[in-house]
């Protein structure tokens, strides 16, 4: 799978052509029967072990949709640019499009599906509340980098979400919703919130 800019050689495919790409984002299946350049690499996903016969270099963001069948991560750029695909390695914040999977091999991953351990985490508990979502998009990665901004800065001001979040783009704009939900799930209803 080929799944960000390339920078090697490839097989023909239908979509893009022959040889080598500008650098254009692909997400082509290339599957030509060879086993050449795999290995076994084995994560942790919202707690649960899996052993993937991929290309080392295959960002974690194919790994969980093409492979694994975990769409909550979203693909928005290809780049680390918009947020979309945000997940948690070992806690920290990281877009997955960019995260080839033998970094994080060992590592644990936490997925939107996996963030509230099989019940609303208080994230999404708020962002119901405050109906945040307009397309809801970009919502998981939103939802993610909000998490990872809550277990390191449990109480933030405006400037503190602003900061983590700057990130993580809407197309719709709901920007004020996101900062009213997280605001929310870190202080409770009806709490005076610092500015």
């Amino acid at each position: 799978m080929i799944g960000t800019a390339c920078r090697k050689p490839h097989p023909p495919c239908p979509e893009f052509g022959s040889g080598a790409c500008s650098g254009r984002v692909r997400n082509v299946a290339i599957d030509d029967g060879s086993t050449e350049g795999r290995q076994m690499i084995r994560l942790v996903i919202n707690g649960q072990a899996h052993a993937l016969d991929v290309e080392p270099d295959t960002p974690l963001l194919w790994v969980l949709r093409d492979h694994l069948k975990l769409f909550g991560t979203r693909y928005g750029c290809g780049a680390a640019l918009c947020g979309c695909c945000t997940v948690h390695v070992d806690g920290q914040a990281r877009r997955a499009c960019v995260v080839p999977v033998n970094e994080v091999e060992g590592q644990a991953i936490t997925t939107i599906e996996g963030l509230g351990n099989g019940a609303l985490h208080p994230l999404q508990a708020a962002w119901l509340e405050v109906d945040v979502a307009q397309c809801g998009y970009c919502q998981s990665g939103q939802i993610m980098q909000a998490a990872a901004l809550l277990s390191v800065i449990p109480k933030p001001s405006d400037r503190d979400i602003d900061e983590a979040m700057s990130g993580n783009l809407c197309r719709c704009g709901t920007y004020q919703r996101v900062r009213q939900a997280i605001k929310l799930a870190a202080f409770g209803p009806g709490r005076e919130t610092p500015r």
